[in-house]
């Protein structure tokens, strides 16, 4: 039996990732039949306590986990570390004596509790003085009507999260109404549209992608690139030295960092430092899912048939946020890579075998299981398959974040 689940971060005003909640894909039919609220939790709950291990792919930050009305009443939360995830109330519960009873003990045994998808009425504010966060659901409740709510109980210990941030308008909206914490996808899509100027960082990215997305790469050309900026040089050699750890001597020197890593982790190496180093106010979040999204990508590509190039795939993934990294239009940025044509139309139109890769992913990540399926389909992979690479792909991504940020 497998289970499947995709993350979304949470972040505070400064978009610093706080927590990530955990979605579980009750899938199509035939992977997981008549799969309820509670055995969606509980499984969620086995992978990620028990099982696996998989608290890895949250980087040492809390689950934001769904519990349902019996998970709740039977204290199923108390059989699990207080410190590692924060207890979602569904909105499907009803606000019986029962649930604050057990509401109420877990607070008092120091569990952090949140209500979702958050409607207020008279009959939840008895549960308030128990209750840590209150989430609402942007598309449901107007941020004018949420304010309100948050302007009333501003002088209490409440925080506030916004859910389904879709956009640079939306978080900024929601910060004025008062809210602390965000989740949506308003972090992958660009403040800016219009044309402007590449700041330096950006342009040393820019640079660096033009050499990684040549068949060859030029070694004398990558380290010119990197003497040219110094808090880039820095950032590669405290990385290199991460990976090499277990070298006696360290590596000083950029061309020692070339010869030893070789041409293709050396694509790898650039991609992830590149990104980190070109983000500037970006949230660390966008980073990590850029990574995660091109290992995803490469994964798939080895799955359909014909096969996808490795290196393309990486490339389309890691390339599908670049307008969100460097806040200008795809279509534009990709005239000064020497991307093949159909890495092109897959960035621009998500067209051809790499555009559904890429689509596909981007489902994955917005946990849209229905077009996951229909991807799936499409590309005639095996759905159980898709969930186990992306499952790689988060704990891959977030080793590397954690080496190029140390």
């Amino acid at each position: 039996m497998h289970s499947y689940h995709a993350r979304q971060p949470i972040l505070n005003k400064e978009k610093a990732t706080v927590g990530y909640e955990l979605l579980f894909r009750d899938g199509p039919d035939n992977c997981f039949p008549d799969v309820g609220d509670e055995q969606a939790t509980n499984r969620l709950l086995i992978d990620n306590f028990i099982t696996s291990g998989s608290l890895q792919i949250t980087d040492d930050k809390r689950f934001f986990v769904n519990f349902p009305y019996t998970s709740l009443i039977q204290r199923t939360p108390l059989m699990f570390p207080k410190k590692s995830f924060v207890i979602e109330i569904l909105e499907t519960c009803e606000p019986t004596d029962e649930l604050l009873e057990a509401v109420t003990e877990l607070h008092q045994k120091g569990y952090i509790l949140a209500l979702d998808d958050f409607i207020p009425s008279k009959e939840w504010n008895r549960f308030l003085p128990y209750i840590h966060i209150v989430k609402f659901d942007l598309r449901s409740t107007p941020v004018a009507r949420a304010g309100f709510f948050i302007r009333r109980h501003k002088d209490g210990n409440l925080k506030f999260l916004a859910e389904k941030v879709e956009s640079h308008e939306e978080f900024i909206a929601a910060c004025d109404a008062g809210f602390d914490l965000f989740q949506g996808f308003f972090f992958s899509k660009p403040e800016m549209v219009q044309r402007k100027s590449l700041a330096p960082s950006a342009l040393s990215t820019i640079r660096l992608y033009q050499e990684i997305c040549l068949p060859e790469v030029d070694y004398d050309k990558v380290e010119g690139i990197i003497a040219t900026d110094v808090s880039l040089s820095y950032k590669l050699l405290r990385h290199v030295n991460t990976m090499t750890s277990a070298r006696t001597e360290a590596i000083s020197s950029f061309k020692q960092a070339l010869v030893y890593l070789g041409e293709e982790k050396l694509r790898r190496f650039i991609s992830f430092v590149a990104a980190s180093h070109a983000l500037a106010d970006k949230p660390q979040s966008l980073y990590s899912l850029s990574l995660q999204r091109a290992h995803f990508c490469e994964r798939l590509g080895i799955l359909v048939t014909p096969k996808i190039s490795g290196n393309q795939a990486f490339l389309t993934g890691l390339f599908s946020l670049l307008d969100s990294l460097l806040d200008q239009p795809i279509d534009e940025l990709i005239t000064l890579l020497p991307l093949s044509e159909e890495i092109q139309q897959a960035l621009v139109n998500q067209t051809g075998t790499l555009g559904t890769i890429l689509k596909l992913a981007t489902a994955y990540d917005l946990a849209q299981w229905d077009d996951v399926s229909q991807y799936s389909k499409q590309l005639g992979i095996n759905e159980t398959n898709v969930a186990d690479r992306y499952a790689e792909s988060l704990k891959w991504a977030t080793f590397f974040e954690k080496a190029a940020t140390k």
